[in-house]
């Protein structure tokens, strides 16, 4: 497999890990967002959110919530982000399931994404078409 993540994992790329078990493995983004911007990831391969089992699933958001904290202690911050892009439309550029854990101060300059309005009747378009595909 031609995935990096998976050579991080079986360490035939090196990383600055921040945390490690038998099923999650998290480590230190090398183009942060912010200092302490940390990658957390399931061992096994899985390349989108709807490919993971609720098991493996489980194990990779505990370790979120634990690094979370670690962060803002360790770092002192007052927040952080926890992101996830899934699909290359989505800005996914690594096809291996992972969470973006961002540190957030005051004033960092991190802009989320804008946010819109739905137009008259358009909202009740998208959720009938969204409940439609249950």
């Amino acid at each position: 497999m031609d995935c990096i993540f998976c050579k991080i994992i079986s360490g035939n790329i090196p990383s600055y890990k921040v945390y490690e078990d038998e099923n999650v493995l998290a480590f230190l983004d090398i183009n942060p967002v912010n200092a302490g911007h940390t990658l957390v990831i399931p061992k096994k391969h899985f390349a989108s959110i709807e490919n993971i089992s609720q098991e493996d699933l489980s194990e990779v958001i505990k370790i979120v919530k634990k690094i979370g904290k670690a962060i803002k202690r360790g770092l002192k911050v007052q927040g952080y982000n926890v992101m996830m892009n899934n699909g290359f439309v989505a800005g996914q550029i690594v096809p291996h399931i992972h969470f973006h854990l961002v540190p957030r101060i005051v004033n960092d300059g991190l802009k989320l994404w804008p946010q819109g309005k739905y137009g008259e009747g358009k909202a009740n378009v998208i959720l009938k078409k969204i409940k439609s595909a249950f």
